[in-house]
């Protein structure tokens, strides 16, 4: 295999690696399967994510209010990007699989799961400075350490 295809063939690797990891973080971790998320089981974790969080940073009544319609339109933009970058997984075993492999379509594949993983990385931003927007910087330190323990840096 000469050298373009080597690194073209690791460039979309690397983008599906960064899509798996995308969908991960974009979900808890809470969810590993392919197929469709059950809205109701998305909804009932979310009721449980949420009355944790306003525990560990002891959220007013005020803030409950405006923090919760904030998490659940961020994880309801999150979750059609989740079928589209497990799309693009499955088109990457397509090309993978293939005689000839087109370093054209992987690198097509390659850029197009890039700006899936910057789209749900803007919403992510958008919606981490809306909640930062609700919390002063005490509950904003709460909120920063609660997520380093849950993801092993606390």
């Amino acid at each position: 295999m000469n050298r373009f295809r080597r690194i073209t063939l690791a460039t979309a690797v690397g983008a599906i690696a960064a899509g798996v990891a995308f969908k991960a973080f974009a979900h808890g971790g809470r969810w590993h399967g392919e197929g469709p998320i059950d809205p109701a089981d998305v909804e009932k974790h979310l009721d449980r994510m949420l009355k944790q969080l306003y525990v560990e940073i002891d959220a007013t009544e005020a803030q409950k209010q405006q923090l919760e319609p904030i998490v659940k339109q961020a994880v309801n933009d999150l979750l059609p990007l989740r079928e589209r970058l497990h799309a693009g997984r499955r088109e990457a075993v397509e090309l993978l699989s293939q005689e000839r492999v087109d370093p054209a379509a992987l690198e097509a594949l390659r850029a197009k799961q890039i700006a899936l993983a910057d789209e749900g990385s803007r919403r992510l931003t958008r919606a981490i400075a809306d909640l930062a927007d609700v919390l002063p910087p005490a509950q904003r330190k709460q909120l920063a350490a609660h997520f380093a323990r849950r993801h092993g840096r606390g």
